[in-house]
């Protein structure tokens, strides 16, 4: 009997919302089955109940037409499925062999610890992925795509009949998203039952073969990939036509005096960076991983420190210690990792958005006015359209893309005044309608005379939001071009330029 995976009659409650609501699919061994749909449609706590996270308040699990009941994670996973998130489950002060054998280290036959066995087999595993990562090193030292490959790695080891992708390739490069789509293709041939999750259409359409489309808890409609196109999969998931992202964006059309100008900037990580962004400009950072665009970000937001240069915000040198002074004199950086680096996950949305001004909503000193807070914080969900019953929701309650809205809140509310706004990666495992909404309000914050910074690893998205684009490659600019001026392929060779 071949590997099979099957939702019958799946429904979950939570309080104010029914976030699945009677799904039914099945997944089949050989094939790759995509789970499309915006954020909140459901995807993700379909995936934790797949995992034993959760469990369902109706309908049942069936591996190979047998039902299922998991109690914990560790019960599916010896049921032979393996969950990849994009929240990733490592622990960065081990090193990357013990990540890659978490309660299955290697014995002798005298039933102790086999540090050389231990070592061999990761090593054999990291060979198999072709990629360059020592087994000794700490986990906590790798980058963000490292970081992500190990997890992949992880549950490559565990040699699991069931395993789903969560928005794998988000931190990954093009050399990495081969690697694994060549690991994936593999695992197909062996019978494996692989869900994909993502929202990249140009990767559903190269490595699956079936598409489940997913709305508000509900299965809207399943496809053959052969079968349908990327218009087709994107009307089922939002409903409507969207058209084309960029062509229908309101863009300012004026801008103002420079902002923010950097003179030869130097870091641990850069060198020599020098560029101006103008009120009411939209200036993006393209490069490759690796490139250094984060790292400038992360000195402009005074979080790594400045060792050469200069900066000037309004033509005032300014030498940021901390983030807070930074934040104090109108920069807002919104994060790379935002679960990581962005939010208070366990704190409210109404609290993660006043964080930055508690002190202009407190009383004589120490009283909070309640009232304000929560003024700022139903403005901000009403403005970005964040889908909450509450702004005492956890955030970490919330979808990807609602998350990247409580950020844009805090730094937009009436009590910021954010004259420099950096956004990295602001799309990342985002859905495509989300993505245009966000789109939309890039454009929005430069009409209001904010200078805008945008980094992402999509050339697409910054070749069409950007008024001006700066390219990097290891620590320094290669090149600077328009909008008007700018291809995919004159950006990517620049990227590559020593």
């Amino acid at each position: 009997m071949s590997n099979s995976l099957e939702f019958r009659g799946i429904s979950k409650l939570y309080p104010g919302v029914r976030a699945l609501d009677d799904i039914s699919f099945k997944a089949e061994g050989g094939r790759v089955l995509a789970l499309l749909g915006e954020n909140g449609a459901g995807k993700s706590t379909l995936l934790k109940i797949m995992s034993g996270d959760q469990r369902p308040d109706e309908g049942e699990v069936l591996i190979n037409e047998t039902p299922v009941s998991f109690v914990n994670p560790q019960a599916a996973i010896s049921a032979g499925i393996s969950v990849i998130y994009q929240e990733r489950q490592l622990m960065s002060a081990m090193s990357v062999m013990e990540n890659l054998f978490p309660g299955a280290l290697p014995k002798n036959k005298f039933g102790l610890f086999d540090k050389r066995k231990l070592y061999s087999d990761a090593l054999a595993i990291i060979e198999k992925f072709g990629l360059p990562i020592d087994p000794t090193e700490k986990v906590g030292r790798l980058n963000v795509a490292y970081q992500q490959m190990v997890e992949i790695m992880k549950a490559y080891r565990r040699n699991s009949d069931i395993i789903a992708f969560d928005e794998p390739t988000a931190p990954l490069t093009d050399a990495e998203i081969t690697i694994l789509f060549k690991v994936i293709r593999e695992l197909k041939e062996e019978g494996k039952v692989i869900i994909y999750v993502s929202h990249r259409m140009a990767e559903i359409f190269q490595i699956t073969d079936d598409i489940v489309v997913m709305k508000d808890g509900k299965l809207v409609r399943q496809f053959k990939t052969a079968e349908t196109n990327e218009a087709e999969l994107i009307q089922a998931m939002v409903g409507r036509d969207i058209g084309d992202t960029y062509s229908n964006l309101s863009r300012c059309t004026e801008r103002g005096d420079v902002v923010l100008e950097v003179k030869n900037l130097k870091t641990p990580y850069v060198r020599d960076v020098s560029f101006t962004v103008r009120k009411g400009e939209v200036v993006g950072l393209a490069g490759l991983v690796g490139a250094g665009r984060t790292e400038v970000a992360r000195a402009l937001f005074g979080a790594d420190p400045v060792t050469g240069g200069e900066i000037l915000l309004e033509g005032e040198p300014v030498k940021f210690k901390s983030p807070r002074d930074a934040i104090a004199a109108g920069v807002a950086l919104c994060p790379e990792d935002r679960k990581e680096q962005g939010l208070v996950l366990g704190r409210t949305i109404q609290d993660n958005i006043v964080m930055p001004v508690v002190d202009k909503v407190t009383k004589y000193g120490k009283i909070v006015d309640r009232n304000r807070m929560s003024e700022l914080a139903r403005a901000a969900v009403s403005k970005y359209s964040i889908k909450t019953p509450s702004i005492d929701k956890v955030v970490v309650e919330l979808s990807g893309g609602n998350q990247q809205k409580v950020i844009l809140g805090r730094w937009t509310s009436e009590e910021m005044t954010t004259k420099l706004l950096i956004l990295d990666e602001p799309t990342k495992g985002i859905d495509v309608g989300t993505k245009a909404e966000i789109y939309q309000t890039v454009c929005d914050l430069a009409k209001t005379g904010i200078g805008v910074i945008i980094i992402s690893s999509e050339l697409t998205e910054v070749i069409n939001l950007a008024d001006n684009i700066i390219v990097m490659h290891n620590g320094h600019v290669t090149g600077t071009v328009t909008r008007e001026e700018a291809t995919e392929e004159s950006v990517l060779a620049m990227a590559m330029l020593d």
